[in-house]
């Protein structure tokens, strides 16, 4: 029986790097993948980027409005597919998250999501919510803070300032926006000062 996965970490865990490792893998064993990027995420263009220096042109760029299990249906069409593999996949909507668990019901076509669990302030966004609901297996991938401590947090900063309020979605490296990836202690202690200096 084909599975959902969704494999989720913190910003610089890892996520985009080890979608294209799996996607290498099934391919040189002479099997064809379908890498699926939402729309919305802008970095790259259409392409995957990872920190590493390594890219990889995705297959489909998805829109918000897109049925995705119909995409993957009529790539499946095409020929035989042996995965799914999706990036940045907390920009999928919580209905293309779904479509993506049908995909593993109705065309028992396994499908791996990487994506964040959660934004900047500490909200789940649509599309991972979903998948957390959804996903036959979920596992965490893992990457530390500046302090050595395990980091679970996202932290944005603009203009080189942390910053706690603003729209949840911001591309990383477009508009002077960056993301640190931080422990609960050190985030909750930009966030505290944050504040502090509003006052």
């Amino acid at each position: 029986m084909a599975k959902l996965y969704f494999r989720y970490g913190a910003m610089n865990s890892g996520k985009s790097t080890a979608l294209m490792q799996v996607a290498h893998n099934y391919e040189e064993q002479g099997m064809q993948v379908l890498i699926l990027k939402p729309q919305v995420d802008t970095k790259g263009g259409g392409e995957l980027v990872s920190r590493l220096g390594v890219h990889r042109k995705a297959d489909r760029l998805i829109r918000p409005d897109m049925d995705v299990f119909e995409v993957v249906r009529e790539a499946s069409q095409a020929t035989k597919l042996a995965c799914v593999l999706c990036d940045e996949s907390q920009f999928f909507t919580a209905e293309q998250a779904e479509q993506l668990f049908m995909v593993t019901v109705d065309l028992n076509i396994p499908v791996i999501c990487y994506g964040l669990r959660a934004d900047f302030s500490l909200r789940g966004f649509p599309g991972s919510t979903r998948l957390l609901e959804l996903a036959h297996t979920i596992e965490e991938m893992k990457t530390i803070c500046t302090c050595g401590r395990k980091a679970i947090c996202n932290c944005r900063k603009v203009n080189g300032q942390f910053v706690f309020e603003g729209e949840q979605v911001a591309i990383d490296l477009e508009n002077d926006v960056q993301y640190v990836s931080m422990c609960p202690q050190c985030y909750f202690r930009a966030r505290r000062a944050f504040y502090a200096g509003r006052k």
